[in-house]
């Protein structure tokens, strides 16, 4: 996990310092320094005018650029006359672009990545008469707001929807008084999200970000030699009927069954592949496993792109990134969602990555924080690009420069406020690890 984090914010920082460097260097501005993590330096070379380096705390990085009053507070020449290749001597929108450099990058990086995931990849999907063919899967939290498994959804705000993913996205749940129009037997009728769900939905500990999901008929696909499946016979094609009585044809009310019995022996009714059933004596594991490879028995749709199509979807999805965060945002000024809960520091993205190391899904991860940081970096805080981009904005709209004492107070005051946030999340992350 901790590997995957630090190569992914590597690459994003070194792209994101590297923006502000080369809008430096082409309005002619002197660069001292380019790091890709912060001091101590543990390794580095000089080449020009710059020392490019490499910090032992992977969690940011910085370019530091001759008269400009950054988060070094180097300020010991600021009273001399500017030199010309200084930021400070710079016409004030070739500051603001240098600025923005960091911030392009990242949204450019963004956007790259999201195009080359869809136009490789394409887009696997359930769609709605598959996922309605055994309904809903209702995990804990689904079960509270009043689903059951099996139910099936009609319709979500009152409009039809052709895919899964559409019940469970973000403008779903982030959106008020969010409902579902709901088929359970032969009754039709409206779930609303209730006040609160928000708050539970964000709770990753104890509900894993998780309401429904689509119950997944399954069969044995491989077992594994000298498992407990192998003991029992069980063989690829075989289908779980009931375990100890209690249905076990969908996986997640298999897994429940397993996690309820760990190192028990329990009685299972199975079904071949021929149609046969028999009975069989089962030994779970203290990992509450058999010891096989299941197969979902679901019919997934596949849609490649073209690249003109990928362009245009991997962008929606990438600026969505953005648009989520900022929806996001508004709920927890505004006190419907908890801050401690949904927001994460670096335990909590590393927890994201996984334990397993899975290209495709460290590249969409990489490309998420790549739009999430220009988001961040973006915010009107000291400190932050987005912080020089309001007074920049400013001197050039009143025609009035900030004096460097006021920048320097504002550095100051934005570095507290940072190094707040960045203790808030780590402590955040281990409080919701621990407990």
């Amino acid at each position: 996990m901790a590997a995957q984090l630090m190569l992914g914010l590597s690459i994003l920082v070194g792209l994101h310092e590297l923006g502000h460097l080369l809008a430096a260097k082409a309005f002619g501005m002197r660069v001292e320094k380019y790091s890709i993590g912060f001091p101590p330096k543990i390794w580095g070379f000089q080449y020009g005018e710059t020392e490019y380096s490499f910090g032992a705390i992977p969690l940011g990085g910085f370019v530091k650029i001759s008269g400009m009053i950054d988060e070094s507070l180097d300020t010991a020449s600021m009273s001399a006359e500017p030199e010309p290749w200084e930021f400070r001597a710079k016409p004030a929108w070739q500051r603001l672009i240098v600025m923005m450099g960091g911030i392009i990058v990242n949204v450019i990086t963004g956007v790259f990545i999201f195009i080359v995931i869809t136009y490789n990849s394409g887009e696997s999907y359930l769609t709605k008469d598959v996922l309605n063919q055994n309904g809903i899967a209702a995990y804990e939290l689904g079960q509270e707001i009043g689903f059951k498994n099996g139910d099936k959804v009609l319709k979500v705000n009152g409009q039809d929807y052709s895919r899964f993913q559409e019940l469970i996205n973000n403008d779903v749940i982030l959106k008020e008084n969010s409902s579902y129009t709901v088929q359970r037997g032969d009754s039709v009728f409206t779930l609303t999200l209730p006040n609160g769900f928000l708050n539970k939905y964000a709770d990753k500990k104890k509900y894993d970000g998780q309401f429904i999901s689509y119950l997944k008929p399954f069969e044995i696909k491989q077992v594994m030699a000298g498992s407990a499946a192998a003991d029992a016979g069980l063989q690829e094609g075989d289908r779980f009927i009931s375990i100890e009585g209690k249905s076990a044809n969908y996986f997640s009310d298999f897994k429940s069954i397993l996690d309820a019995n760990k190192e028990k022996e329990v009685t299972a009714v199975i079904q071949s592949k021929t149609g046969q059933t028999r009975e069989a004596k089962l030994q779970i594991g203290e990992d509450g496993t058999l010891g096989f490879y299941p197969e979902i028995l679901l019919d997934f749709a596949h849609q490649e792109y073209t690249f003109g199509e990928s362009v245009n979807k991997g962008s929606q999805q990438a600026f969505n990134v953005v648009w989520v965060n900022i929806k996001a945002f508004g709920k927890i000024f505004r006190g419907e969602v908890s801050a401690s809960k949904s927001l994460s520091g670096p335990i909590g993205i590393a927890q994201m990555f996984g334990g397993q190391w899975i290209w495709s899904k460290f590249w969409y991860l990489t490309g998420l924080l790549s739009m999430v940081l220009a988001f961040m970096n973006f915010l009107p805080i000291p400190a932050l690009d987005g912080g020089h981009v309001v007074f920049l904005t400013y001197e050039i709209v009143s025609g009035q420069k900030p004096s460097d004492k006021f920048l320097e107070g504002a550095q100051k005051v934005g570095m507290v406020l940072l190094l707040g946030l960045m203790v808030f999340a780590i402590f955040n992350d281990l409080f919701k690890a621990i407990f």
